[in-house]
């Protein structure tokens, strides 16, 4: 449980935001002083600032209780490299991503990226999840590294810290321009989502998949709608997610879907009926995570049990949380991070070997193809006159 210092300290003034799944902004890991600087003070180029703030959470009737709804912040990030060198480690199954965003409006609160956003300056909190940057040169750049004649065409993830079908998408189109480029050039590229939008770029994810360069996961933790929009309040519905998977096979798309995380005593006991609505849907493999809480994602996630589940069962889930990561809330060494471990992890991991041989779930689906890969040409150089 958060101590009471650490309330005071990162508690939200007006309380938890309206559809925001972290209730806290803690301070940054990296810094001594903890300051909360409003929005118009960020040194940052900023793009957008949704609405009016006062009037969004002002009372819509007599009676109607006011909400505390803090609005979407999106900054510019003006890289001057969009593919990036994964850092080698063996449990991170490639070695380049591509982030159009950081920071991920979904506001899932189990999210492992949140501490990634403290790089940035920002809170793992809130800011998280209402402070974006976004990088509009990004089509424009993975022009200019694929064309690069040391470019070998290797797999790229799109993208690994971030969903690049979060809301913004919607108005910035970045994914939509790489991927166009992608497509065009035969780029072999994965993503992983939890959005139907997704399904607005089924024309390119087809046309990668005709020459196996192209391949979607599809995150999925719990059928169970309520729980899902107080676990991910922003991200599309279980059955969004299950109409993704079933479209995007039926456009001869591989699907695969990452079952992360599996939180103990809230989620684990859906994995059966989760795994057989996943084959339904046309999935051929699964994957899952046991919930990772490092840094400051402790307190995020306690603190939203305790707002969240009924008290007793929130004591529950913490004890089964600890009793999976040797007593600890989270355990960092290579062995034990991904899936934990004890009785619990050991019938869960039995159950998952079970059910996806039952459903054909473990369907190998081997390397993307990088064979028809063809080198953009720059706009402006002499071989574009050819």
């Amino acid at each position: 449980m958060p101590d009471a210092d650490y309330t005071y300290r990162d508690a939200l003034p007006a309380g938890p935001a309206h559809r925001r799944g972290a209730g806290l902004n803690p301070g940054n890991r990296f810094e001594s002083a903890r300051l909360h600087v409003v929005g118009d003070e960020i040194d940052r180029e900023m793009v957008e600032r949704e609405g009016d703030p006062a009037a969004a959470s002002s009372n819509s009737g007599s009676g109607v209780p006011k909400r505390n709804v803090v609005l979407r912040q999106v900054f510019v990030d003006r890289t001057q490299t969009i593919i990036n060198r994964v850092a080698q480690s063996a449990d991170v199954p490639f070695d380049w991503t591509l982030n159009p965003y950081r920071g991920c409006e979904h506001g899932c609160i189990y999210c492992f990226a949140r501490p990634f956003h403290e790089f940035l300056g920002f809170s793992s909190g809130l800011d998280f999840e209402t402070k974006l940057m976004a990088k509009p040169d990004a089509a424009k750049l993975l022009r200019e590294e694929l064309a690069h004649p040391k470019w070998m065409a290797e797999p790229i993830v799109m993208s690994a810290i971030t969903d690049i079908y979060q809301p913004i998408e919607h108005k910035m189109r970045i994914a939509r321009d790489c991927l166009q480029l992608m497509a065009d050039c035969g780029q072999p590229v994965t993503t992983m989502t939890k959005s139907a939008m997704v399904l607005r770029d089924t024309d390119l994810w087809a046309k990668l998949a005709k020459i196996n360069a192209g391949r979607v996961t599809v995150t999925l933790v719990t059928l169970d709608h309520d729980l899902a929009l107080k676990l991910e309040p922003r991200a599309s519905s279980p059955a969004a997610r299950l109409r993704i998977i079933r479209e995007l096979t039926k456009a001869g798309i591989p699907v695969s879907v990452n079952i992360a995380p599996v939180i103990p005593g809230l989620t684990d006991t859906e994995v059966p009926e989760l795994l057989k609505a996943i084959a339904d849907a046309g999935a051929t493999r699964v994957f899952w995570v046991m919930l990772r809480l490092p840094y400051q994602l402790k307190e995020l996630f306690l603190d939203w049990l305790q707002r969240n589940v009924h008290p007793n069962r929130a004591a529950k889930v913490e004890s089964l949380i600890r009793q999976s990561r040797g007593g600890k809330l989270y355990d960092a060494s290579y062995a034990a991070r991904r899936r934990g471990k004890g009785p619990r992890v050991d019938a869960l991991r039995n159950t998952f070997e079970v059910f996806t041989r039952r459903y054909g779930l473990d369907r190998d689906i081997g390397p993307l193809s990088n064979a028809g890969f063809k080198r953009p040409v720059l706009r402006g150089t002499q071989m574009q006159l050819f």
